[in-house]
């Protein structure tokens, strides 16, 4: 039994290392382009996909791979899809949903590829019932969905089921759309990459908050705070899965978390827009961080080093920020005088950092580093969807 857990791409690695933080034993795990497949079980698989919802950050979704197989033609496809024993995996009268992607492959229209599936396994689960196979199968919206997902790449198919429903970047904790929100896998992956350590002489400060998702994901993290706490998965609905795993997962990730109001406020937020402020306030209570963040209505530009240092109570700052760009918010003159006025806060003239500065710009413009003075100490190509972005760090001081 395989899980096939899609993710954005450039944070494979990401939800590698969070699986086997989970348990898993890396000799179980392939890692692809925009995914990570974890081996496991007849036996476990069900723990294993309960917790990978519950716990992942970084991952998008938790499928059930049922089958891997050639599909050059529809027939093949049509055949591969067959040879999956249905009539043990779909509940009586679910309602049968099937999508999916294409790449690098013969088969490339996706609405006749979801028409092939959906057609073979009705055919499938009319003959095991003993119906003639012009019989009409029965959808009852009432009964539940199985959501069937299709990935073909390279002339192969993989049929998996979709144990997470909503995308799990789908915390439940932002019901409020924002202009241009970063993705909070993609955020939580950011959180990571810059190696954050809460609650030592360093704070965690995002100029330009928004809807606050980069504070409250890196609280999140700090305090244990599982992201699939506040919301439902559709593999508590499916009878071979079930409520009981996730209710098991639930509890053992509260059992993880630390308390917050016992740790002083080590992450910051602010915004030039003061109607984003009670936004990212309440999204801060639905995570169930709120006494452990502060979001201010302020000018990013104010927030200088001295101010920070008198702000946050600490001798050290990690700046993490998906500031407004052209492609979002600012024309191209007005995000360059903006990367310029970035580097020009948080770092010298020459591009290394400003005493007890830390800096991590996530941008979809190459041109960050020219308005820094130098390369990046660390670049990383990563993706906020299908937008292809850039997150640029910088860490080193002045050489004197």
């Amino acid at each position: 039994m395989q899980l096939y857990i899609p993710c954005l791409f450039g944070l494979e690695s990401l939800v590698s290392e969070e699986l086997q933080e989970l348990g898993a034993d890396k000799k179980d795990l392939i890692v692809q382009d925009g995914a990570v497949i974890l081996g496991t079980t007849p036996s476990s698989w069900r723990e294993a996909a309960a917790r990978a919802n519950v716990f992942l950050r970084t991952g998008e979704r938790v499928l059930l791979s049922l089958s891997e197989f050639p599909a050059r033609t529809f027939d093949e496809l049509f055949d591969g899809v067959s040879e999956i024993n249905w009539e043990e995996l779909i509940p009586r009268d679910f309602v049968l949903a099937v999508n999916g992607f294409a790449r690098k492959s013969a088969l490339t229209s996706l609405p006749a590829c979801q028409g092939i599936i959906k057609k073979a396994i009705v055919r499938r689960l009319l003959s095991a019932k003993g119906l003639p196979l012009t019989a009409k199968l029965v959808e009852d919206p009432g009964a539940g969905t199985l959501r069937i997902q299709f990935a073909i790449v390279s002339d192969r198919a993989r049929i998996m089921i979709d144990t997470s429903g909503e995308s799990l970047h789908k915390r439940g904790y932002r019901p409020l759309a924002t202009e241009a929100p970063i993705r909070e896998t993609l955020a939580a992956g950011l959180v990571r990459l810059t190696q954050y350590r809460p609650f030592g002489s360093e704070a965690f400060v995002d100029p330009f908050c928004g809807s606050g998702t980069l504070v409250i994901e890196a609280a999140m993290r700090a305090f244990h705070v599982a992201p699939g706490l506040r919301r439902p998965f559709a593999g508590e609905s499916w009878p071979i899965l079930g409520k009981p795993f996730f209710e098991k997962a639930r509890a053992e990730a509260y059992s993880l978390q630390k308390p917050i109001s016992s740790e002083p406020i080590t992450f910051f937020g602010s915004d030039i827009d003061p109607k984003l402020i009670p936004v990212a306030e309440r999204n801060a209570r639905a995570a169930g961080v709120y006494e452990g963040v502060s979001f201010e209505a302020a000018d990013a530009f104010t927030r200088t080093p001295e101010v920070l240092n008198t702000l946050t109570d600490k001798p050290r700052q990690l700046i993490l920020t998906n500031p407004p760009y052209g492609e979002r918010l600012l024309d191209a003159e007005k995000a360059e005088e903006l990367y310029r006025a970035i580097a020009g806060l948080y770092l010298d003239s020459d591009g290394f950092c400003r005493a007890g500065m830390r800096l991590a710009v996530i941008s979809p413009d190459d041109t960050f580093e020219r308005f820094a003075g130098r390369p990046a100490d660390k670049r990383r190509k990563l993706y906020n969807g299908n937008i292809r972005c850039q997150l640029y760090q910088y860490f080193k001081l002045p050489k004197h």
